[in-house]
């Protein structure tokens, strides 16, 4: 999922996580990929931090941030 279209719009961004990790549920999707960028960082404080809520934390396995691109966060599910 790419954030950059959206990326100044609060709750469209919160919906759209929500949808996302729904979709990744409802299918058994095993890994989303989430593409905040890299700009200041401040969009993926925001998908860190809605990814960090506990009624979020127990749907999936794991978060990863990719070291080797500062803009780009996995979540993984286990199905």
């Amino acid at each position: 999922m790419d954030l950059h279209s959206i990326y100044n719009r609060g709750q469209q961004i919160e919906t759209e996580l929500n949808r996302v990790v729904e979709e990744a549920v409802q299918k058994k999707i095993a890994l989303l990929e989430i593409i905040p960028g890299k700009g200041s960082g401040q969009l993926k404080k925001s998908v860190l931090r809605f990814f960090n809520r506990p009624e979020i934390k127990k749907i999936y396995h794991r978060l990863e941030k990719d070291d080797k691109n500062f803009g780009r966060i996995f979540i993984h599910f286990k199905f």
